[in-house]
């Protein structure tokens, strides 16, 4: 090999190298989020996630899906961490050993809401369970996500505490397969019912013109349904699974558990909608209160 063509393989060599180094320091900056629609369509982490990239000098990439979406993804080893909201669920996949631990981070509640017309005159009802009685005693429009979300494992528990027999999709319920901002414009366009958490109907609500606020109250504090609430955890995936960013999915859940992030989300949505669109509820910040 001559001088010439040896220098040539060398700079080759360091120049692969260093591709190889940015890859994987890029990987080492990179966080796989699976979450919920609703994080998402309530604008929550469009308000967060700046600045934790900007803090970490990291990338956050966001995969906003159903809670069994995220949940699956997790068991795959897909995402680094996931954020969502059904803690039976949650439980199981810590126990069977695809998480490590899950921490409390915020929670808001669940209501229904329906056409102004109100054709099951469920307005003011105290609970899901008459509310869901009544709409399928009139055979009212009903739109479930249908996606094996929180949302919809929600909606399903509630049909069944109600002694109700799920009614058959096609009729008079709508199973749509969609996520929860796809489901309240739908409900708005076809005059229906539908289960959604607070958070993002009020991030919505004025591009819903035809929906109102039928069961839950006026707020959180209203809401004399105990079987409404809506807490999120968040989980880091086990690393045995292998290409986990243990390391910063920990940074980010420390972060966003932290007094510092938890009071940005105790004022999300206030100045704007006139109420928080959920509630802190991490270890640390209840132990500052």
């Amino acid at each position: 090999m001559s001088l010439s063509n040896f220098k040539a393989r060398v700079i080759l060599l360091l120049f692969l190298g260093t591709i190889l180094l940015t890859s994987c320091q890029s990987n080492n900056n990179s966080l796989r989020l699976a979450t919920t629609t609703s994080t998402y369509d309530s604008g929550l982490l469009d308000a967060l996630l700046l600045d934790f990239e900007s803090l970490f000098d990291a990338e956050v990439d966001v995969i906003a899906v159903g809670t069994g979406q995220a949940i699956a993804l997790g068991e795959s080893g897909d995402v680094d961490v996931i954020l969502v909201h059904a803690p039976e669920r949650e439980e199981a996949f810590v126990n069977a050993g695809h998480g490590t631990n899950r921490y409390d981070v915020m929670y808001n509640d669940f209501i229904i809401v329906g056409p102004i017309s109100d054709p099951a005159g469920i307005a003011g009802m105290p609970t899901a369970s008459e509310a869901l009685s009544a709409i399928a005693d009139t055979e009212s429009t009903f739109a479930s996500r249908g996606d094996d979300s929180g949302t919809h494992t929600k909606e399903l528990s509630l049909w069944e505490a109600s002694n109700l027999e799920l009614p058959a999709n096609g009729g008079w319920y709508k199973s749509l397969g969609q996520g929860m901002g796809d489901t309240l414009r739908f409900a708005n366009e076809t005059a229906a019912y539908t289960l959604t958490d607070r958070g993002t109907y009020l991030a919505l609500r004025d591009n819903l013109p035809n929906l109102l606020l039928m069961v839950g109250g006026d707020s959180i504090a209203d809401n004399q349904d105990s079987t409404l609430f809506n807490p999120y955890g968040i989980i880091p995936v086990n690393g045995e699974k292998g290409n986990i960013n243990e390391e910063l999915a920990l940074e980010f859940i420390n972060w966003l558990t932290s007094e510092k992030t938890q009071e940005v989300i105790s004022g999300f949505g206030f100045e704007s909608i006139g109420q928080p669109l959920f509630y802190p509820n991490s270890a640390e910040w209840n132990n500052s209160q």
